[in-house]
C-alpha cells in the first residue's frame, strides 16, 4: 500500500430504516484524481462524509498511508490531512472572506489575541492566487454562488490537505472558473495530493479524472481507468442498464401566448427585459453567472420588485407583487437554491410536497389524510424519489433527491407556467432522464416552461427556443435552427 493516501475497506452504514453503505470499497493513489460516480442515493456523499469524521463507520476500516486509523470526528480528518468541499455551500454568510477561511484556526498574537493582519494578509494572498478579484474583507454574503463556492475551494486548499474530496465543485461555476479549478487541481496533482472527485457531469471525468468508482444502492459496482472507458459504459454500471432517449422530447408547434413579459427593468440588475412565452413550449434561458437570468424570474414570479416593466398572463396585464399573487395567476417557481430558498429541510417528504395545496385538503380543520398521502405517493412514484418513507426529514435525503421533492411540490400546484431554475443542478444521469421526461409530458399537456440552465447540451436538445442572456439584459431569442453552443456563446458573452 505504500503508493496508497487512502483505503477504505467493507464500509457500512445504516441510517433508521435503510443502509446508505453496505460494504463499500474504496482506494485513492497519490497525485491521482479519482471519480466517485453514481446515481442520487447511491452514497457517494455519505461515504466521503465517513471520511471527514461527519458520520460515524459502524463497520470497516480505513487507513491513511497503510496504517489503520478512527476518524470520529471533524478535527480528526483534519489531522489525518483530509478536506471536504460540500455539495451544499456551508459558509458563515456574515463573516468575512478571510474569518471563513481561517474559522476556528485563525493565527494568535503572542499574546493570545487573533492576529487580523496576519490573518486577512494571508487570506488574501489565496484570493490573488486564485486571481478572483476579491478582498479579504468581504462579506460572504454579498457574494453570489459560484463566488462563494470558490471560497470554498480555497478554503479546503489553505489547510495543505493531502486528501482533498471535491462534492460537486462545479456546479455553480461559470466555464472560465471551471478551467481555473481544472488548472489548480493540476497543479495540487504535481504536489503528490489525492482527490477524490464527486459530479454527475461526464464531461468533466474524462477531462480531469485517472480512475472512477461506479456506485449504485449503498454497494460498491466496480473501478475503471478513465481512459479505458465511455460515457455509455459508466451511466449503464451507474443505473443498471442502458440509458436510452437520454433527452426526451416531442416538439410541437408552439401555441398561443400564455405569458408576456414587456421592457421589465430593475435598475441594475435587469434592462428592459421583453418575452413571451407560448403554450405548451420550453423556453431556456441561457447566460453566464450574473447574466440576471434569476433576478428576472424572480421579478416575474413577485420575490423581487421592478422599477418598471409590464407582465401579461393570456394576454390580460397582470399586478403581480408576491408570490401568492404568481401561484393564483397559475405561475410556479422552481429555486436553483433549494436549501436556502426552497426546501424545509427539518419537515418531512410529505410536508414538503403538499405544503402549497393545504387547502386543498384541509376544510374545516378536518385533514384528508387520504387525499395528502396519494398525492404524496404519486409524485414520490412518478419522480423516483429514493426516501424510506413519506415521513423522512428531507435534510437526510440525497441532494438530487432534494430536488426532485421541490420539483413536485410546484407540480402539485398543477400550475400552466413552470418555471425551473436549474432543474438539474447535482442531478445524476437517471434522475436527468425522468425530470427531463416529466418536462416532456407537461408541455404535451399544454404546461408552458421556462427553464434556466447553465448546461449547453441541456438547453439545445429540451428547448423550443432559447432566450440568451448578458449583463441584464437579453441579448436574442433563437429559434431550434439556429441553435448552437458556439452561437450561443456569441451572445452570452456580449456578441450582437
Amino acid at each position: 500500500m505504500s503508493g496508497k493516501l487512502l483505503e477504505m475497506k467493507g464500509v457500512t452504514k445504516k441510517f433508521p430504516g435503510v443502509y446508505a453503505l453496505k460494504g463499500v470499497d474504496f482506494d485513492l493513489e497519490a497525485g491521482e484524481v479519482h471519480a466517485l460516480l453514481g446515481e442520487n442515493g447511491a452514497g457517494k456523499s455519505t461515504l466521503m462524509k465517513i471520511l471527514n469524521g461527519i458520520y460515524s463507520i459502524d463497520e470497516g476500516k480505513i487507513f491513511i498511508k497503510g496504517n489503520g486509523v478512527q476518524i470520529s470526528g471533524v478535527k480528526d480528518a483534519q489531522k489525518y490531512g483530509i478536506s471536504i468541499i460540500h455539495q451544499e455551500i456551508s459558509l458563515v454568510p456574515y463573516l468575512s472572506i478571510a474569518e471563513n477561511i481561517y474559522l476556528g484556526r485563525e493565527p494568535l498574537t503572542k499574546a493570545g489575541l487573533i492576529d487580523k493582519r496576519t490573518m486577512y494578509e494571508n487570506a488574501q494572498k489565496f484570493l490573488n492566487d486564485f486571481d478572483l478579484g476579491l478582498s479579504a474583507k468581504t462579506m460572504i454574503h454579498t457574494l453570489n454562488v459560484a463566488q462563494q463556492q470558490m471560497i470554498e475551494i480555497i478554503k479546503a486548499v489553505s489547510f495543505h490537505s493531502k486528501i482533498i474530496v471535491m462534492d460537486e465543485p462545479t456546479s455553480s461555476l461559470t466555464e472560465k472558473e471551471v478551467d481555473f479549478l481544472f488548472k489548480t487541481i493540476r497543479n495540487l496533482k504535481e504536489q503528490g495530493v489525492g482527490m477524490v472527485y464527486i459530479s454527475h457531469r461526464m464531461n468533466e471525468l474524462f477531462e480531469i479524472t485517472d480512475r472512477i468508482t461506479v456506485m449504485r444502492d449503498g454497494t460498491y459496482i466496480g473501478t475503471v481507468k478513465t481512459k479505458e472507458t465511455t460515457n455509455e459504459k459508466l451511466i449503464s454500471m451507474m443505473v443498471g442498464r442502458d440509458l436510452t432517449n437520454y433527452y426526451v422530447r416531442d416538439f410541437s408547434p408552439s401555441g398561443e401566448s400564455v405569458l408576456k413579459v414587456s421592457n421589465l427593468t430593475k435598475k441594475g440588475v435587469i434592462e428592459n427585459a421583453s418575452f413571451e412565452l407560448r403554450k405548451g413550449e420550453i423556453l431556456g434561458f441561457s447566460g453566464l453567472v450574473g447574466a440576471g437570468r434569476s433576478e428576472l424570474m424572480k421579478c416575474i414570479f413577485g420575490l423581487d420588485s421592478f422599477e418598471q416593466g409590464e407582465i401579461f398572463v393570456n394576454g390580460e396585464k397582470t399586478t403581480i407583487k408576491n408570490p401568492n399573487d404568481a401561484i393564483r395567476n397559475r405561475i410556479a417557481y422552481v429555486t436553483e437554491n433549494r436549501k436556502e430558498e426552497g426546501l424545509f429541510l427539518i419537515q418531512s417528504v410529505r410536508y414538503n410536497i403538499t405544503i402549497k395545496i393545504m387547502d386543498e385538503f384541509i376544510k374545516f380543520f378536518k385533514v384528508d389524510s387520504n387525499y395528502e398521502n396519494n398525492e404524496t405517493n404519486n409524485y414520490i412514484k412518478e419522480l423516483s424519489i429514493k426516501t424510506p418513507s413519506p415521513d423522512q426529514e428531507v435534510k437526510n435525503l440525497s441532494g438530487g433527491n432534494q430536488q426532485k421533492v421541490l420539483i413536485s411540490r410546484w407540480l402539485a400546484t398543477k400550475p400552466k407556467v413552470l418555471i425551473l431554475d436549474e432543474p438539474t443542478r447535482g442531478v445524476d444521469v437517471g434522475a436527468k432522464a425522468e425530470i427531463y421526461s416529466i418536462m416532456n409530458r407537461l408541455v404535451k399537456e399544454g404546461v408552458s416552461i421556462i427553464m434556466i440552465s447553465s448546461e449547453l447540451p441541456e438547453v439545445i436538445n429540451m428547448s423550443d427556443r432559447v432566450a440568451v442572456m448578458c449583463k441584464g439584459k437579453i441579448q436574442t431569442i433563437l429559434n431550434k435552427e439556429r441553435f448552437s453552443q458556439e452561437t450561443i456563446m456569441h451572445y452570452a458573452t456580449g456578441g450582437n
